[in-house]
């Protein structure tokens, strides 16, 4: 959904566009991103699993040590990553609010719940030279690692930290910073991409799943409803919250207003399509798994 959003985006803004519009740069190399800070961590991490992959099912087998699902999960969830951080879409973020919100949706919701499916962090781990391999996995296997890894992806905990990302850097303090400081829009991106990745793995793979997928339910249809509330707030608003976010929005055909409540549509309805489903998803499998305990000779959990 938000990259059929981002195409129909460039389309209909590239007329509109007389010099410095999206026609003028989708096929030119001032569209795409360099920083070394998102490059380097972004083919680093692909280099890292297709090498692991590809050692792993020498040795094992194909589909095996990585399942097939497993594989494509990744590298989907890598090229969203790669959508929203170095492809022109990056640059339509930083003109436009609207590309912003979709990047920002990309990385919450479409690449943070892929990579978290994936759990590539095997694969990875055989990348390595085999002599490291026992002395890093040994640092998972600590005690402060342990208790400050189980406290972080605690399912609250992991919702409260990606809620305050959110919220905060969408006050117009942070917000500001960002369009004027290229670090602060970084850290902005890393916070979050990185409690969504806490948030998802919660969920998905930690205590919510060994605990039947009912807590899980109750903080996705909670996170849904606090980014639904912003993204009214933005959609519904007589004014500008971040003036300087407008300040190219006439190159895209839009006033900054217009540009500022579509934004507030993406953070409103499409990701709250994707909490909703994956939520309905997952008190399917609860039910199930509860109507299976009570039923004489039902699987357990």
């Amino acid at each position: 959904m938000t990259a059929l959003l981002a195409l129909a985006l460039v389309l209909a803004a590239g007329p509109a566009a007389a010099h410095h519009g999206p026609s003028a740069y989708a096929s030119s190399d001032l569209a795409w991103t360099y920083d070394l800070r998102v490059v380097v961590p972004l083919y680093g991490s692909a280099l890292l699993y297709l090498v692991g992959t590809f050692r792993l099912w020498c040795r094992a087998g194909h589909g095996r040590g990585v399942r097939y699902a497993q594989a494509a999960c990744f590298w989907f969830g890598w090229t969203s990553l790669a959508l929203a951080l170095v492809s022109p879409l990056h640059w339509l973020g930083e003109h436009l609010f609207t590309a912003h919100m979709i990047e920002h949706e990309l990385l919450m919701v479409v690449a943070a719940p892929l990579l978290v499916l994936a759990r590539p962090g095997g694969a990875m781990m055989w990348a390595l030279p085999a002599r490291w391999r026992g002395p890093i996995g040994g640092i998972g296997r600590t005690r402060w690692f342990s208790a400050t890894w189980r406290f972080l992806t605690d399912p609250l905990v992991a919702t409260v930290l990606h809620a305050v990302a959110l919220w905060a850097w969408h006050m117009p303090a942070l917000y500001n910073a960002v369009l004027t400081d290229g670090f602060a829009h970084w850290l902005q991106h890393l916070s979050f991409f990185i409690t969504a990745l806490l948030f998802w793995w919660s969920l998905l793979q930690g205590r919510a799943r060994a605990r039947g997928y009912g807590a899980a339910v109750f903080y996705l249809f909670a996170t849904a409803l606090h980014t639904a509330l912003l993204g009214v707030l933005l959609t519904v608003s007589k004014g500008l919250w971040y003036p300087g976010q407008g300040a190219f929005a006439a190159s895209f055909g839009l006033t900054p207003l217009e540009d500022q409540q579509f934004a507030g549509l993406v953070m409103w309805v499409p990701a709250g399509l994707v909490y909703a489903g994956v939520a309905l998803a997952l008190a399917g499998f609860w039910i199930g798994r509860s109507g299976a305990r009570l039923t004489p000779g039902g699987v357990h959990a």
